[in-house]
């Protein structure tokens, strides 16, 4: 019986995210459909927290309920809701189903409630079918009755967050017992991204100046955001600084200000980006391109929370928290002398490293479903969905540009489809071709220059010559760290759990020796 699973969920000690999982996957083989989503109401929009029977990069993708209307007309009632599958309402799922033919097929059978918690609207939740007469009377009727377990279900979830933030403050981290709702905005579930997350809840609470480290396009300002709405200070302003965009000449107006006639064109008093930010956070992007000239007021207003117009003899003090970011090795800038020294130390007090894309391949599909979904949108299309093919391209491409060039790469793809005149009413498929993915190496190490005897040998297929040189540049790490997996890892410049999963499926054992 259905209900008895439920009822023995809620009194299992399970993880969250497996409770509504299983939750999720009982609904689905008791009610034999096609898919089952459970989705948290977030500003207007509806985010998937579990889902069984659609495509995996659902989980990515943001439903906006003024854009889908029968996710609307679920939300408006307390009543479960029924779409016949003569409705002339588009299903948000149309194409998004898993099915063994591996064609996209339109939902015929729908039914959802609205799902409240503590007499609040949390959510909702919708049942799909490709068949028709799936959800009969029998069916609905019972879903009705089973809905204060689901409810109940969410409850103990939430208790149970509730608890885990407690014993974190108790053991000294932060308290954050309803934690403000933006984690959608950074989409991942891969154990690089929840590690960087948990690490950036940590340090918010704190008041310590934190230096983001990371490739261009990971989304550091993102990160940067989160930081803030999660810190002390998140009613306060977040003021963000492009350094590199900074002409030297006026960098130091910029941040500190000037008094009228402190230079020609000064016609008037000016607070710059220090002041903005009094009792917020100052977000310094690209932190490495400022001049040196600047670095040492930067400094001073680091270590005394002072500042000095240009143009005016006493200083003013301001309460800014300083969150820097930048993609450059600003050791090796001290090193050089292009960096100072006792600033460096200063914004790096607590360092925070980004992962790229190719450290998180687990993400990679989520954030493809987030920008079809945005696509979608945009451009008026019924349904956006990718062929296995081209989810193939994206998960095997190693994203030199990361998160800003599959955003790109996605849009770039929708746009071609739309172009060549598709009826905006059907399910829309993006091929792999369409992508237009250039044919980079799988890792860092696979870029490696390779003689060219060896090359000779490699010619065929592009993904068994990459994965061939991928297995060499393995086997080399682990010969030269002595079969030591982690410092293997640190010498290719990858996730130690990453590489372990590369080598498992390349057939790579720590005994090998090269061929």
């Amino acid at each position: 019986m259905m209900e008895d699973a439920l009822i023995a969920d809620l009194v299992a000690d399970l993880p969250p995210a497996v409770r509504l999982q299983r939750l999720v996957g009982t609904l689905r083989a008791r009610f034999r459909c096609g898919a089952v989503a459970l989705l948290r109401l977030e500003e207007g929009q509806l985010r998937p927290i579990a889902v069984d029977g659609l495509v995996r990069d659902v989980l990515g993708r943001r439903f906006a309920v003024s854009q889908h209307p029968r996710l609307a007309a679920i939300l408006s009632r307390r009543e479960l809701t029924y779409f016949d599958h003569d409705s002339s309402l588009p299903d948000p799922y149309d194409g998004l189903i898993e099915t063994r033919i591996g064609e996209p097929l339109p939902v015929h059978d729908c039914m959802g409630i609205c799902l409240h918690v503590e007499g609040q609207v949390w959510g909702a939740l919708t049942l799909d079918a490709l068949q028709i007469g799936v959800f009969d009377a029998m069916a609905r009727d019972f879903l009705r009755r089973s809905t204060p377990l689901i409810e109940a279900s969410i409850r103990v979830t939430r208790l149970e967050d509730e608890i885990r933030a407690l014993r974190l403050a108790r053991d000294g981290g932060p308290l954050a017992l309803h934690p403000p709702e933006d984690s959608g905005e950074i989409v991942g579930q891969s154990r690089a991204i929840v590690r960087v997350l948990r690490e950036l809840d940590v340090v918010a609470d704190s008041e310590l100046p934190v230096l983001l480290l990371g490739e261009t396009g990971v989304g550091k300002e993102l990160f940067a955001r989160r930081l803030h709405r999660r810190s002390r200070r998140s009613t306060g302003p977040l003021i963000h600084v492009n350094c590199a965009a900074l002409p030297e000449s006026l960098a130091e107006s910029e941040l500190f200000g000037h008094a009228k006639g402190a230079f020609s064109g000064a016609t008037v008093d000016r607070p710059g980006r220090f002041e903005a930010a009094d009792g917020g956070t100052l977000f310094l992007d690209e932190a490495g391109e400022l001049a040196l000239s600047v670095q040492a007021k930067l400094l001073r207003a680091l270590q005394d929370g002072e500042i000095q117009r240009l143009g005016e003899d006493r200083p003013r003090h301001v309460n800014v928290r300083v969150v820097a970011a930048t993609n450059r090795d600003l050791r090796d800038q001290v090193r050089e002398g292009g960096f100072r020294a006792d600033l460096y130390h200063r914004l790096s007090v607590y360092p925070v490293h980004i992962p790229p894309l190719r450290e998180r391949d687990q993400d990679v599909l989520l954030l493809a479903g987030h920008f079809l979904e945005l696509n979608r949108a945009r451009l008026g299309l019924r349904s956006l969905r990718l062929s296995p093919e081209a989810e193939t391209a994206l998960r095997r491409y190693p994203w030199p540009g990361n998160v800003r060039e599959l955003e790109h790469v996605i849009s770039r793809a929708a746009l071609k489809m739309v172009s060549r005149g598709v009826d905006r009413k059907d399910i829309v498929t993006l091929p792999a071709e369409l992508l237009d993915l250039e044919p980079v190496g799988g890792t860092a190490a696979a870029d490696a220059a390779v003689p060219v005897a060896e090359a000779k040998e490699m010619v065929g297929p592009l993904r068994l010559a990459v994965e061939e040189t991928q297995r060499r540049a393995i086997r080399e790490a682990l010969r030269q760290s002595g079969g030591n997996w982690a410092e293997a890892a640190r010498r290719l410049d990858v996730d130690p759990s990453n590489l372990h999963k590369l080598a498992r499926r390349l057939g790579v054992k720590q005994l090998d020796q090269p061929r």
